[in-house]
């Protein structure tokens, strides 16, 4: 059966004309959405897995880029954010019950690139929490060529004396059954809206940062805001698990911006540092979202991206 049609604002998004998107259902019956920008005589498709509070149309302008480098790209709304279904009644908090539970996301998305005959090969694109989802799927055989990665949560950048507090405080959460509540720190409203761009810690280009801020003002059903208590736990449970695995027989390309203050830069050099086919490219003045910086940034990222994608195919 064909997958229905999901909702896909183009003129937000900036991307290729092809663009489209799709309902699909993970095998727990989580509704998701997928978003897809097909390329006559691809060389491949990228295999786009995005950071928390991110949707598909936010990476139209990146779907654009490898369109010119001779790629498809499909791009995922995991389950609680962007449009795909919200796991709690309070749809401003990012949930989830377990992190293994984005790799169902990810295998229904793969039945669609599957549907839709995207080229192979197919690259793997992992950014911030796709980074964390990503690396398990490349440990557990996602039949991908290669892989790369932006920012990885393979940790995250924690004070020292704020990592046994977390741990203690969403242990109690859990135990009370109060684990959907905000995780400390945190509020229900957007980053991009309740921080100016001056100091933050995404990108040093304001024309991006505001294209986010209007494309959230423009369909606020796609605005997230903080995590709740349970995916924060999760989240450190599966970093943790993930640290303590071999890297996989696969080439690798990580970028790591050298102003990183979300995710944690040691785990990433540890990481990339026991890649036996990987390599590490620290972004000079990058923030977490080299992806999302000023053209010179981001193109200079893709052209390498796409350089990898290609000596691997």
């Amino acid at each position: 059966m064909a997958a229905e049609a999901a909702p896909f604002h183009a003129d937000i998004a900036h991307g290729p004309e092809t663009g489209a998107a799709f309902w699909v259902h993970a095998d727990d019956g989580v509704r998701i959405r997928v978003g897809i920008w097909p390329k006559d005589d691809a060389s491949g498709t990228v295999i786009l897995l995005p950071g928390r509070t991110e949707y598909i149309e936010k990476y139209g302008i990146f779907a654009a880029g490898m369109a010119e480098r001779g790629f498809a790209t499909l791009a995922i709304d995991w389950r609680g954010q962007g449009l795909a279904q919200r796991m709690l009644a309070d749809a401003r908090i990012g949930h989830v019950n377990e992190f293994r539970d984005f790799q169902r996301d990810l295998r229904a998305a793969l039945d669609l690139a599957e549907a839709h005959q995207l080229p192979r090969p197919w690259h793997l694109l992992g950014h911030s929490m796709g980074g964390a989802i990503g690396l398990r799927a490349v440990m557990e055989g996602v039949p991908v060529t290669s892989c790369a990665f932006s920012g990885p949560m393979w940790d995250i950048l924690l004070a020292a004396p704020m990592r046994p507090l977390i741990s203690v405080l969403t242990g109690v959460a859990r135990r009370i059954g109060r684990d959907n509540g905000l995780a400390p720190t945190t509020e229900a409203i957007p980053y991009v809206i309740s921080a100016e761009f001056e100091g933050n810690s995404l990108t040093n280009d304001p024309e991006m940062y505001q294209m986010i801020r209007d494309q959230l003002g423009a369909c606020p059903d796609l605005c997230l805001g903080g995590p709740s208590m349970r995916w924060l736990s999760e989240a450190l449970r599966d970093c943790k698990a993930l640290a303590a695995r071999p890297s996989p027989d696969m080439p690798c390309l990580t970028f790591l911006g050298s102003d990183e203050s979300i995710v944690s830069p040691a785990a990433i050099h540890d990481r990339m540092g026991r890649w036996p086919r990987g390599r590490l490219e620290i972004v000079p003045t990058g923030r977490h979202e080299v992806l999302m910086d000023a053209p010179a940034m981001r193109n200079g990222v893709m052209d390498k991206m796409a350089a990898h994608f290609s000596a691997a195919s």
